[in-house]
């Protein structure tokens, strides 16, 4: 497989793991919307999503970072 065709193969990948995580982290953050105020949710799950949507950002942050050194790899070929 010619390095390019292996390079744009990478970038579709890395494409849907990122719609995969952004999907998460939009539930995570509705979620919380919908629960930020309700009573019968303790403290604890509250914060426990929090936590999920910060670990769940890094790793779209570096998804989205690893995605963009693939594409300036396959602008310099």
């Amino acid at each position: 497989m010619p390095k390019i065709d292996k390079i744009k193969e990478q970038i579709g990948w890395l494409k849907v793991v990122f719609a995969i995580f952004m999907a998460i982290e939009i539930s995570l953050i509705a979620w919380l919307a919908n629960n930020y105020d309700n009573e019968n949710i303790s403290a604890s799950k509250v914060y426990l999503n929090v936590l999920s949507i910060f670990i769940v950002s890094v790793v779209v942050i570096l998804i989205n970072k690893t995605a963009f050194k693939k594409i300036d790899e396959l602008g310099e070929l």
